[in-house]
């Protein structure tokens, strides 16, 4: 989990820098907020880690359910 995580953060990180820097363009689009809109750009960060957090969780919960030596054998 904690790879997938790294991952996940640091891809909300570089998401956020690029949709401020790109938030210019698409001003035309917004209605009722501002591009630089904080909030917005939070929920939107939140939800998707959110998201990962669970695709990541739930393979590794099933993982640590099989037995390793059962695992082995298999391969």
């Amino acid at each position: 989990m904690k790879h997938g995580m790294i991952l996940v953060f640091a891809g909300a990180v570089v998401g956020v820098a690029v949709s401020v820097a790109v938030s210019r363009l698409i001003s035309g689009l917004l209605f009722g907020i501002s591009p630089t809109n904080v909030i917005t750009f939070a929920i939107a960060a939140i939800g998707l880690i959110a998201v990962a957090l669970l695709a990541c969780y739930i393979p590794a919960r099933r993982a640590t359910r099989v037995d390793p030596l059962v695992a082995l054998r298999y391969e």
